[in-house]
């Protein structure tokens, strides 16, 4: 194993924090259509279920992508990746500004959803090459959590701008913010520590497909996957596309109050997100019993609102977007996982595969829930009454339970596959270049060298 010597903490803070202003650039894109759906519909002259297509365009996208964009990342490097998803994102922001027609504005989604698949496993895999490897859990935490502050300047900022300027000035601006973003990554993020901008080896695309099958292959990679479906797509629905109009139109709040309590979500997930992080590296054999705590939690706190008689009351609302704020930090464990029982080389593969679960189950509940809706709205009715949108939210449970049993099956598969290497010793690892702080043991503490199918310390506690 050769060891280089450990970035300076000011440069590797430097080149995380721009990568991370990127992700919140790419969250801030990903939001805009949630707060603007009401307008939207008004805009296009679509019902919900076509709504419902603009927002399923750009996560098909997102899912679609992850496992390439995975390959593509262990390939070209995150500078690479972050650069090409930012341009496509102000792509997108500039047609979505100027689009009247339906097939233009979902182009410009896909655009938005093409970017964005490129950003978040672009900048964890800045965290495993620029940090110790006992500071991943916290950093990944964080990268998740502030890169939530682009909901809220979507879901105030933009929405105020949309109602004083109107529909193409604001998402102008977007775009102008999203270049800005693409700007600073060009000057500032490189891939590692020890390597130049476009001075990175590309592995053969054989060697890559190799990793991508070993990273599948491993229990640990498919229970981070139904870690994010089960903790991420209700509280990822919620503020991407349909919380909006069910606390406007279902529940009568006024918008500014509608996108106050998103915007309070968000704050709820940079409070949450450390306090995961904290437990998830205190207790990493109790991280899928977490999972199934915030999972159990949202499903109990959505069935309080599903059933109270009438419009729920204000300080409900507020509970319900708090406890849907805890779904962020939870499927950031499945990160965790795609870390701790991968070798640092395929970091890139092994995170897509897991990106793909909370999307996909956002897609499916975004569908339903827009198809429910117009199968339960009154004919001739304006907007979808209090019972159409109880219906509709009530799909989640279906997408709980099969979550739910998954992980319980892939933790046990996880446990069974760690067992041997347990008893026997450790497994030999393959030799990976690492960055050691002085006084720090080459292996990062035995997490971030992790490498072969040992996965490390962490690696053995599902």
């Amino acid at each position: 194993m050769s060891v280089l010597p450990a970035p300076s903490v000011r440069r590797a803070t430097v080149v995380w924090a721009v990568a991370v202003t990127a992700y919140l650039a790419a969250v801030f894109h990903r939001s805009s259509l949630g707060v603007t759906g009401v307008e939207a519909t008004h805009r296009f002259a679509i019902n919900a279920s076509a709504l419902a297509v603009f927002s399923v365009a750009q996560l098909v996208v997102y899912a679609a992508m992850q496992i390439p964009v995975g390959v593509l990342l262990d390939r070209y490097g995150s500078r690479r990746l972050l650069l090409a998803g930012g341009t496509l994102m102000v792509a997108g922001q500039l047609c979505f500004a100027v689009a009247t027609d339906v097939r233009l504005a979902v182009a410009a989604r896909v655009l938005v959803g093409l970017g964005d698949a490129m950003t978040f496993i672009s900048v964890l895999r800045i965290v495993a090459f620029w940090f110790p490897g006992r500071r991943n859990p916290l950093l990944v935490q964080l990268t998740g959590t502030v890169g939530q502050l682009g909901a809220i300047l979507a879901a105030v900022p933009l929405v105020a701008l949309l109602h004083r300027a109107g529909w193409t000035p604001a998402f102008l601006v977007a775009a102008g913010l999203g270049a800005t973003t693409v700007l600073l990554v060009l000057v500032a993020v490189r891939d590692a520590p020890h390597v130049g901008p476009g001075a990175a080896v590309t592995p053969a695309l054989s060697v890559v497909r190799r990793e991508l099958a070993a990273a599948w292959a491993q229990p640990g990679t498919r229970l981070g996957l139904w870690t994010h479906f089960v903790a991420q797509f209700s509280g990822a629905v919620f503020a991407l596309l349909w919380g909006y109009p069910f606390l406007v139109q279902g529940q009568g709040l006024a918008p500014t109050a509608a996108a106050s309590l998103l915007s309070l979500m968000t704050v709820g997930t940079l409070v949450a997100g450390p306090v995961v992080a904290h437990l998830c590296a205190r207790h990493p054999f109790h991280r899928s019993a977490l999972v199934l705590v915030v999972t159990a939690a949202s499903a109990a706190v959505w069935a309080v609102v599903l059933a109270w008689p009438g419009r729920s009351p204000h300080w409900l609302l507020v509970v319900l977007v708090l406890v849907l704020a805890l779904g962020g930090p939870g499927a950031v464990i499945g990160f965790d996982y795609a870390r701790t029982f991968n070798p640092v080389h395929r970091i890139g593969s092994a995170t897509g595969i897991v990106n793909v679960g909370g999307f996909v189950a956002s897609i499916v509940l975004v569908l339903a829930i827009g198809v429910v809706l117009d199968l339960t709205t009154p004919a001739g009715a304006s907007a979808p009454p209090l019972s159409a949108f109880r219906w509709a939210f009530a799909v989640q449970y279906l997408l709980w339970a099969l979550g739910a049993v998954q992980v319980l099956r892939y933790r046990n598969a996880a446990r069974r596959r760690r067992a041997p290497a347990t008893d026997a010793g450790p497994v030999a690892t393959p030799e990976v270049t690492v960055c050691v702080p002085p006084g720090e043991p080459a292996d990062g503490g035995g997490e971030r060298a992790a490498g072969g199918e040992s996965g490390g310390p962490m690696g053995r506690a599902a």
